[in-house]
């Protein structure tokens, strides 16, 4: 068995993606994601130009060898580009060798270890009253677990606030946007919301936050302990991750949970948070970190350790990643919760899917392979449309992270 062709589909029904598709000599194709929010094309150019090339001729099967080779082989290692290219071809050889196999790719892995996958969706507002109803509006749809973000009086366009309910989608323009943050003036905001979100609604629904890398790590530790009242499922991204040891000074303020993860390349950029236990749930991406054969070693180290999964799986992941990513949450042993954030209906219609959402949780499908495919002359109805990620300043004009 040999991979004979291997080609990239760009389109754009409702954002971009990128999709690699290999097809086999003996008829079986396999796609994956390779989509780099903001970034599409350089992922596309490794892909053409550096991956595609060396496939033609190998044995599909060799899943593990080939992810070595383009890991190894190519000596200027990790990075997102270089690693979500590999994910795609990842993504696609589990695909391929799970269709051979007549089996759900769940089965492949290992089998279930639970029937469902919890998942939580993004309730946003301008303010926080705003965002109290819209809580409740995933209540009402049936969620177990709701991130929470508010707009905050005084910070231009607050992160989260998105233009949408259900398909928030943050890309967006041609070059980027300039939003605000002021730390003081969330720090002063914020618990309040989860106050009136708990006096609202009691807690029985798990309720999560995202600082977005906002916070310095004493920043984060004042918050996380001001938000201990509230029982939160987990506080994301409170500081930037580059720097491993920072999570030491918030780990030694709170209790409060604590997720990062969804820029995370390798298992090298985890190594230490999860050996120091200084996380709960580790947030890398299938998309993200090398495919299903990295995401294995991650989550296989974090369990060592009682750290579970918590997947990123907002729009800047097609729904081939969200895919994979539930029947690798439904196999994988220290599983804790998915992000699901809604697709369009033409990105559904350009990626039909077998898994389906019900009662607070998704569940992935039993079509052999990972139950995703793309309707290509659909796609190309939808054509590649330049779009960036916003930046932020503070007040005085100083660049931070957005």
């Amino acid at each position: 068995m040999k991979i004979e062709t291997a080609k990239v589909i760009v389109c754009s029904p409702g954002r971009n993606f990128v999709t690699l598709k290999i097809h086999t000599d003996q008829g079986v194709y396999g796609i994956g994601d390779a989509t780099l929010n903001g970034r599409e094309h350089a992922v596309v150019a490794y892909l053409e130009e550096h991956v595609i090339p060396c496939l033609i001729g190998m044995d599909p099967r060799r899943i593990e060898d080939i992810w070595q080779y383009l890991y190894r082989g190519a000596y200027w290692r990790r990075g997102p580009v270089t690693m979500r290219a590999i994910a795609a071809v990842d993504m696609a050889l589990w695909d391929i060798k799970a269709k051979m196999a007549g089996m759900p790719l769940y089965d492949l892995l290992g089998g279930k270890s639970r029937d469902r996958v919890m998942v939580y969706g993004h309730a946003n507002g301008s303010d926080i009253d705003e965002t109290v109803e819209a809580v409740g509006h995933y209540i009402d749809m049936g969620y177990k677990a709701i991130r929470a973000q508010t707009g905050v009086p005084g910070i231009k366009d607050a992160y989260g606030v998105g233009r949408g309910k259900l398909y928030y989608e943050p890309a967006d323009a041609a070059l980027p946007s300039v939003t605000g943050w002021e730390t003081r003036k969330a720090l002063n905001y914020v618990p309040k919301m989860f106050e009136k979100l708990r006096a609202t609604y009691g807690f029985d629904h798990h309720l999560l936050h995202d600082g977005h890398h906002r916070y310095t790590p004493q920043e984060a530790a004042n918050l996380g302990k001001m938000l201990e009242p509230y029982q939160l499922f987990w506080l994301e991204d409170c500081t930037p991750a580059e720097n491993q040891e920072a999570f030491k000074l918030v780990r030694q303020h709170t209790v409060t949970p604590l997720a990062v993860g969804e820029i995370f390349n390798t298992i090298w950029d985890a190594k230490d948070l999860i050996q120091n236990q200084l996380i709960d749930y580790i947030r890398c991406t299938i998309v993200g970190a090398g495919g299903i054969t990295h995401m294995r070693r991650i989550a296989d180290l974090a369990a060592l350790y009682q750290v579970r999964t918590g997947s990123h799986g907002a729009t800047d992941l097609s729904p081939v990643t969200m895919g994979c990513a539930l029947h690798f949450d439904t196999w994988v042993p220290n599983f804790g919760i998915q992000e699901y954030m809604r697709h369009t209906e033409e990105t559904d219609a350009v990626f039909p899917h077998d898994y389906r959402f019900e009662d607070g949780h998704l569940i992935c499908g039993e079509t052999p392979g990972h139950g995703v495919d793309i309707d290509e002359d659909l796609a190309a109805k939808y054509p590649y449309k330049p779009a960036y990620l916003p930046v932020a300043r503070l007040e005085d004009g100083t660049m931070w992270n957005w």
